[in-house]
């Protein structure tokens, strides 16, 4: 089981997406235990976009 919801993910990363901080600011706003799982949330995001 995922500790963080797929709703929670999609906040985050719309959040960084939308420029209201960098990783490490969000990781600490939202508490993500690491930024590094902010940049795989992004990654897996912009990989499903169709362009």
């Amino acid at each position: 089981m995922s500790k963080y919801t797929f709703e929670f993910k999609k906040k985050v990363v719309m959040a960084y997406l939308n420029g209201e901080g960098r990783k490490i600011y969000l990781a600490q706003k939202y508490g993500v235990s690491a930024p590094s799982n902010i940049k795989k949330w992004v990654d897996n995001y912009k990989s499903l976009q169709i362009m």
